[in-house]
């Protein structure tokens, strides 16, 4: 079997096993068959072992555990698809939903809505993924005016310089925000801007999982577009490719993956960066096996990552932005050093 075929076999069996960890492992242990007969019972309505649990056990399994799990894996699938596409368009491993704005202004229409209680009507709690969404993708619109009036041919620096002064000019308005906050308002901002999925419930995965299927079928029907946008979009074109039209199509499902991420855990930086550059190094750089692998590969890691963040000082839990700050940063500059030897 070649590489490309380990690498499915690895991430299947790493977001299954990084699942199962999140399960089973916590500061309050339960027996395995416990544990599979809370899930037995709720999916399919009757247990495997005849295990005769609590209701404490039902709770902590069904209504913490599990919506955690799973919206671990929503979060980190979506943020590193999307980071994998950015980089596939805009030809350039350092771009990702932060190097560029995009999680920023998704950060900032949260806040918004968080600070002045906005709910709009006919949204209901869509109104924050929604609000979210939008701050995401006018950010981007923004950086990619700026780069068009400074660079005619859309130069991939130039993005990730307008990128990287559109997310300070918006950091310093959240933090005008969080200093005109009372002590209790800035105190949620803040924690939720370093990431955070815990006390998280089914609300949260219902509310990411509409902006998930439809980010993650426009993402993964582009394959071909981005592998023609790697030879230039000149090239892509002579190949049939619709050029702006693959572009909007990209930039819109990543940009609703960005804003619905950000918008159920807050800032949650390095995973979009570090896991499709990683998948991209063992399996080459056909999207057609980058966006799914990164997809697996993403959403493992930060299972594994809000593990550690509730495990490492229990009972008391880190934001899961830290770890990923504190695990992606020394990997990707590893990563990129080696890249630079290898090219010497």
């Amino acid at each position: 079997m070649n590489k490309t075929v380990w690498m499915y076999i690895f991430s299947g069996g790493f977001v299954l096993s990084a699942a199962l960890l999140g399960l089973f492992v916590s500061s309050v242990s339960f027996p395995l068959t416990a544990v599979l007969d809370v899930l037995a019972e709720k999916m399919f309505g009757s247990d495997i072992f005849g295990h005769e649990g609590s209701s404490n056990i039902e709770v902590i399994i069904w209504e913490i555990r599990f919506p955690r799990v799973l919206l671990a894996l929503f979060v980190g699938a979506s943020l590193s698809i999307a980071g994998a596409s950015f980089q596939g368009l805009l030809r350039n491993p350092l771009a990702d939903p932060y190097t560029i704005g995009v999680s920023s202004g998704a950060a900032l229409g949260a806040v918004a809505v968080l600070y002045f209680q906005i709910s709009i009507a006919f949204l209901g709690s869509y109104t924050l993924p929604v609000v979210a969404i939008l701050g995401g993708f006018i950010t981007m619109m923004i950086v990619f005016i700026i780069t068009r009036l400074s660079s005619r041919d859309l130069n991939i620096e130039t993005i990730i310089l307008a990128g990287i002064i559109i997310s300070a000019f918006i950091g310093a308005v959240i933090s005008l925000i969080i200093a005109l906050s009372d002590r209790e308002d800035m105190r949620q901002i803040l924690y939720w801007l370093m990431g955070n999925i815990g006390m998280r419930g089914w609300s949260h995965v219902q509310l990411i999982v509409p902006f998930f299927i439809v980010g993650v079928i426009l993402l993964l029907s582009r394959t071909h577009d981005l592998n023609a946008f790697a030879l230039g979009e000149e090239s892509a074109g002579h190949l049939g490719v619709n050029v702006q039209g693959g572009k909007v199509l990209i930039l819109v499902g990543a940009s609703l993956l960005t804003g619905a991420s950000v918008a159920v855990s807050g800032s949650i930086g390095f995973v979009g960066l570090v896991i499709p550059h990683f998948v991209r190094l063992i399996t080459g750089p056909d999207h057609k096996h980058v966006l799914p692998l990164s997809m697996l590969t993403g959403g493992g890691f930060l299972v594994l990552a809000d593990l550690i963040s509730r495990a490492i000082i229990a009972p008391k839990e880190l934001p899961i932005g830290v770890i990923t700050a504190l695990i992606g940063a020394p990997i990707f500059a590893v990563l990129l050093v080696r890249e630079r030897m290898r090219k010497g």
